[in-house]
């Protein structure tokens, strides 16, 4: 079984994505290696931002086994996001 991806869509000049890196960087502590974490630039990736749709940032997309399962606009809180991820690392 693969470990469920998370994609951090972010811009190096906005506020908000700021705000979600110490989100993320906790909920990465507690599941551990049980899940990938991976960070797109979307000034430097418009090609995946485009892939994904992504129209704001921060954007979190969790995908799992190549689909994704979840996407949240804005900054999600760290409670929401290992409520999401937990049932995925199996």
């Amino acid at each position: 079984m693969t470990r469920p991806v998370l994609y951090d869509f972010f811009a190096t000049w906005c506020g908000p994505c700021r705000m979600q890196t110490p989100i993320i960087e906790e909920v990465a502590k507690k599941l551990g290696d049980t899940i990938e974490i991976k960070k797109v630039d979307v000034d430097e990736h418009m090609d995946l931002a485009e892939k994904y749709g992504i129209r704001v940032v921060p954007t979190l997309i969790i995908e799992k086994d190549g689909k994704v399962v979840q996407t949240m606009e804005g900054v999600t809180d760290a409670a929401t996001l290992e409520k999401l991820l937990r049932p995925l690392v199996g």
